[in-house]
């Protein structure tokens, strides 16, 4: 009933526009198209449907952070530092039809003055195939360093200015029953439990500048190759609870520190490691639905014998969605 009075107000509209019969024709032929592909597909669907509506209306708030810590031997003493970004808070809207999107996001903070860095975040969450890629370019990262026998110094604002490039992707085996959409872009179901095996694939590129007395810059490369485990709990009609884990062992690191342009190589030490973690808890009921998202990357390289570093970056999305 709803797709009939949705197509009758689509041709509607293109008569009120004056429209000639053959570009609707052409429109009509299209969305047929459009929805035989959408819903075509090789799964099991007593385990994962696709929603029987064309339209999703989404409203998302984002919010962002970014963690580095260190530890090491400088001189013959034990340091630690950390250091944190700023978070980030971000107001999106997005509009699907048979999976296609279109979003608009707004950051206040921004627009107020108060929030100068850079962060960009694109993901895609298919059925097989799927991938996050992160960017940020933080100036506004502050926090503390410890050195044995000395005062804690801490760091003010702008001193250290941070680019980083977070990417994961992943290969899903049991496409057919388990669905990572479902926890994440709301554009399958998932009816019963399933679990997959995963494939995945890291990469993680750093570049840091500390200004001061001595300047100090921090490059890194680094590309992991490893597998997890993923799995969608429905506990009840209308729940989903998601969790999965995605460790990659660093197969290629290219790392250095220079210190007053004396440059410092950092050998590779085993293990390290990517690690990409993501929870999601989603009800729906009727045509709505809500929820609550979480991506975390953890990247942990060298030793502290000598220099360790451990970059941590999260998001977490609460949404909430109509199915039109």
């Amino acid at each position: 009933m709803k797709r009939r009075m949705v197509t009758t107000m689509l041709l509607a509209v293109m008569s009120s526009l004056s429209l000639p019969l053959s570009a609707q024709s052409l429109m009509q032929r299209a969305d047929s198209m459009l929805t035989r592909k959408y819903h075509k597909g090789d799964i099991d669907t007593a385990y994962i449907m696709r929603p029987k509506t064309k339209w999703t209306v989404t409203a998302r708030m984002n919010v962002s952070g970014a963690t580095i810590e260190s530890e090491g031997m400088e001189e013959g003493r034990h340091f630690r530092s950390e250091i944190e970004a700023n978070r980030k808070a971000t107001l999106s809207v997005g509009v699907s039809y048979l999976g296609f999107t279109l979003s608009a996001a707004l950051n206040p903070a921004k627009l107020i003055g108060k929030y100068h860095d850079y962060e960009l975040n694109f993901n895609s969450y298919g059925r097989r195939f799927g991938f996050d890629i992160i960017y940020q370019d933080a100036k506004n990262f502050t926090g503390w360093y410890d050195s044995e026998g000395m005062e804690r110094l801490y760091l003010p604002a702008d001193m250290l200015k941070v680019k980083t490039l977070n990417v994961n992707a992943f290969y899903v085996f049991n496409s057919r029953r388990f669905s990572y959409p479902a926890a994440f872009s709301q554009s399958y179901i998932q009816r019963r439990s399933a679990g997959s095996f995963l494939l995945a694939a890291s990469g993680m590129g750093q570049h840091a500048t500390l200004d001061g007395e001595h300047a100090t810059k921090l490059k890194m490369t680094n590309i992991g190759l490893g597998a997890g485990y993923g799995y969608n709990y429905v506990p009840g009609r209308g729940w989903l609870l998601h969790i999965s884990a995605l460790p990659t062992f660093i197969v290629y690191s290219n790392t250095s520190m220079t210190f007053s342009n004396d440059r410092v190589p950092l050998h590779y030490h085993f293990p390290e490691v990517i690690i990409t973690s993501r929870g999601a808890v989603v009800r729906q009921w009727s045509n709505k639905f809500i929820g609550l998202s979480m991506v975390l990357n953890f990247t942990n390289i060298g030793n502290e014998e000598s220099l360790a570093i451990h970059n941590t970056k999260w998001r977490v999305r609460t949404f909430f969605g109509l199915r039109l």
